[in-house]
């Protein structure tokens, strides 16, 4: 077993299941949504996105892509989050907290895209 390659997947899927975990819940409910879960999916996310900068392949090269469009998303969504909280008075309104939500979708989304990815290359490795 490669060592190397169960870190590679072992992030990539955490990346995924900890956003899953962050935008599961009412889009516009604060309460639903942890600030620390985001800060646990972007910096994992982030780790991820360190894994694949070494391979220099096409297939390296879509997962790279993808895993900066969730680091985007995320990074997005953690500088609103911040933002609105130093900044309004009123704290995280619902519309501002399904714009963070909406976010962290996009992300979701690369990181399913990612994970495809993933199994589809590991489905085509040979022995």
């Amino acid at each position: 077993m490669n060592t190397e390659k169960v870190f590679f997947a072992f992030f990539i899927v955490l990346a995924l299941t900890l956003n899953f975990g962050f935008f599961i819940g009412d889009v516009d409910v604060i309460e639903h949504h942890n600030v620390y879960e985001l800060f646990a999916a972007l910096v994992i996310s982030l780790i991820a996105t360190m894994l694949k900068l070494g391979d220099r392949t096409h297939m390296g090269a879509v997962l790279l892509a993808t895993s900066l469009v969730a680091d985007l998303q995320l990074i997005c969504a953690a500088v609103i989050w911040g933002f609105v909280t130093h900044t309004n008075e009123n704290g995280i309104e619902p519309g501002t907290v399904a714009s963070i939500v909406s976010l962290s979708g996009g992300a979701l989304l690369a990181n399913i895209l990612s994970v495809i990815l993933l199994i589809v290359e590991t489905v085509m490795v040979r022995r």
